[in-house]
C-alpha cells in the first residue's frame, strides 16, 4: 500500500532536488575535462554495478545522485568535454539547458492548437524567426504561405518528406505504382535517407546511391543525377519521386550545388530536399549563406540546432513550403481529437506535421536560446570553431608526414596520416585514431572518402577552446611518432 504523504510534485521538494540536480552538472562541466573523453568500459558493466530488480520503496536523491557518480559517469562518452572531436558536436549551453528545463517542467503535450496554443504559436514563430536567420525565401515561412515545424532529429524530418512526397505521387499515379518510385542521393548523403526510404515502403532495389569523387569534392552532380533518372524513366518504367541534397556532409562536409539539382528536380517533378543539418546553421553567417543558394528550387530543408545552434538535444526545424501536402499525408482526424478551433482551419495542428501524437515544447527552448544569445552571439560561436579548425589545418599542412584528404569548408577537417610505400594506408591510420581515443585524452571518429580512410576532427563542442585543439595535434603527433617505432598489428577502431 502506498504511503498516505506521497506527493510526487510538490513545490518546495520540487525546488530544492531541482537545485540539487543543477549544482551536480555544474560539477560535473566543470570536471567534464577530467574524465577519459570515450568511457573505457566494457560491455555489460552496468549489469554488474545494479540491483537486477526494481526498489520496492523509495530511496533518496542523495542516493540515487551518489550511484551516477559511481556508475553512470564512468559509462558516458563525454559529448560536452572540449576534448571530443568526434561524429558532430552535439551542443550545450546554458541558455539551452534552461530552455529544456521550461519545456520539461511545463510539460505540455502540444498535439494540437487548444492543448497549448502558446506552445503552437511559439513553434510557428520560432520557424519563422529561424527561417529568417538563414535567409530562406519567404515562401518556406508561414508569412510567405509555407511553414516550419520542430521535429526530435533529422530522421522524422525526411520520414515525414518521403511520406507526403510518395503520397502526393501515388494520387498521380495510383496507389499500385509504390514499387515504381526511386529515391536518389549520393554515396556521401546520411543513412537515415535510406532507413527512412525503408520505412516509407520504397523497394531497397528502388534507392539509388550515386557515386562521388575527389574531383568535385565528393559532391553529387547534376548530370549523373539527371542521366539516372532519365534511365530509370525509359528503361525501368520507373518515378523519380525524391532528390536529396546535402550542405555538409558527415563523412567530408561535402556541398552539393543546390540551385543545378533544383533544376533537374524541377524539369522532372521530383520533390527535392536539402539536408542542411550539420552546416546549414553556419549559414546564419553571411560568409557561408551561398552554400544555400538555390534552395528556393527545394521543396523542403531541415536542420538541426541541437548540433551547432548552442540548443541541448533534441531539436531539428524542417521547412516546407506547400503544408497542405505535409497534412494531407499525415493528418488523422479521431472523433476525441475533433474541436472547434481545429475545424475552422484557421490554426495549425502540429499533429499534422509529424509522425507521433504527442509534441514536446521544443519552441520554448529555441526562443529562450536565441533571446539570451542573440544572433550575434551564435554568429560568434561558429566563426570562433571555424577559426579553431583552420589552425588545426594549418597544424597538420605543416607536418609532412600528414595530409589534408578533403577541403574544409567549416569546422570539420579530413586527415590522415601519409602512409609510407609498404605501409597499408587503412590499418595505420585506424591504429593511429585507436591510439588516441584508449588515451582518453580526445575522441575522434573516422570516413571512407573516395576509398581513403580519413580521421575526423568535427570541432564545436561548446567548451573548446584554441587550447584544446593544440593539445590534440600534440597526442595526435605523439602517437605518430609511436606508431614508426612500432611493428604495424591488427587494429580495428573503437
Amino acid at each position: 500500500m502506498g504511503s498516505l504523504s506521497f506527493s510526487p510534485l510538490d513545490p518546495q521538494n520540487f525546488s530544492e532536488e531541482s537545485k540539487m540536480v543543477v549544482d551536480f552538472i555544474s560539477e560535473y562541466y566543470k570536471n567534464v575535462e577530467k574524465y577519459p573523453v570515450r568511457s573505457q568500459v566494457e560491455p555489460g558493466y552496468l549489469n554488474h554495478l545494479l540491483q537486477d530488480a526494481a526498489p520496492y520503496c523509495p530511496e533518496s536523491l542523495e542516493t540515487i545522485l551518489k550511484d551516477v557518480s559511481d556508475t553512470i559517469i564512468t559509462g558516458i562518452t563525454h559529448w560536452q568535454s572540449p576534448n571530443f572531436f568526434g561524429y558532430f558536436q552535439g551542443n550545450a549551453s546554458t541558455a539551452g539547458f534552461l530552455g529544456e528545463m521550461l519545456c520539461t517542467g511545463l510539460n505540455v503535450v502540444a498535439f494540437n492548437w487548444i492543448a497549448s496554443p502558446a506552445a503552437t504559436e511559439l513553434e510557428s514563430i520560432m520557424m519563422d524567426w529561424v527561417g529568417k536567420m538563414l535567409m530562406l525565401p519567404p515562401s518556406f515561412l508561414f508569412s510567405g504561405g509555407g511553414g516550419g515545424v520542430l521535429h526530435g532529429n533529422t530522421c522524422e524530418a525526411i520520414i515525414c518528406c518521403l511520406a507526403a512526397a510518395r503520397d502526393n505521387a501515388l494520387k498521380k499515379f495510383g496507389p499500385d505504382k509504390i514499387t515504381k518510385l526511386v529515391v536518389y542521393a549520393s554515396d556521401q548523403t546520411h543513412s537515415t535517407l535510406q532507413k527512412a526510404s525503408k520505412l516509407v515502403g520504397i523497394p531497397t532495389s528502388n534507392f539509388r546511391c550515386l557515386p562521388t569523387s575527389f574531383s568535385n569534392d565528393f559532391a553529387l552532380c547534376p548530370v549523373d543525377v539527371r542521366n539516372a533518372m532519365a534511365k530509370d524513366i525509359r528503361e525501368g518504367g520507373l518515378v523519380p519521386l525524391f532528390l536529396c541534397a546535402t550542405v555538409g556532409t558527415t563523412a567530408s562536409g561535402a556541398v552539393d550545388p543546390l540551385e543545378a539539382l533544383g533544376k533537374v528536380a524541377k524539369d522532372l517533378k521530383v520533390w527535392l530536399h536539402v539536408d542542411a543539418a550539420y552546416a546549414g546553421t553556419a549559414c546564419i553567417c553571411p560568409e557561408f549563406r551561398h552554400h544555400l543558394n538555390g534552395v528556393e528550387l527545394a521543396d523542403s530543408i531541415s536542420m538541426n540546432p541541437h548540433k551547432w545552434f548552442l540548443t541541448n538535444m533534441d531539436c531539428c526545424c524542417l521547412w516546407i513550403k506547400e503544408p497542405k501536402i505535409f497534412v494531407d499525408s499525415l493528418s488523422t482526424c479521431p472523433e476525441y481529437l475533433r474541436n472547434k478551433a481545429s475545424e475552422s482551419k484557421v490554426v495549425i495542428d502540429y499533429k499534422d506535421w509529424q509522425i507521433a501524437l504527442s509534441k514536446r515544447f521544443r519552441a520554448i527552448k529555441v526562443w529562450v536560446v536565441i533571446r539570451r544569445h542573440g544572433v550575434d552571439n551564435l554568429m560568434f560561436h561558429i566563426r570562433s570553431d571555424v577559426d579553431m579548425a583552420k589552425r588545426f589545418e594549418a597544424h597538420v599542412a605543416e607536418d609532412p608526414r600528414f595530409e589534408v584528404v578533403v577541403p574544409r569548408r567549416f569546422a570539420l577537417v579530413c586527415f590522415r596520416l601519409r602512409p609510407k610505400q609498404e605501409e597499408d594506408e587503412t590499418e595505420l591510420n585506424s591504429r593511429l585514431v585507436m591510439a588516441a581515443n584508449d588515451s582518453g585524452r580526445a575522441f575522434m571518429t573516422h570516413a571512407v572518402v573516395g576509398g581513403i580512410y580519413v580521421i575526423r576532427c568535427a570541432i564545436g563542442s561548446t567548451l573548446t577552446e584554441t587550447k584544446h585543439v593544440d593539445c590534440l595535434w600534440k597526442l595526435i603527433q605523439e602517437k605518430a611518432d609511436n606508431l614508426f617505432l612500432e611493428k604495424p598489428g591488427p587494429a580495428m577502431e573503437d
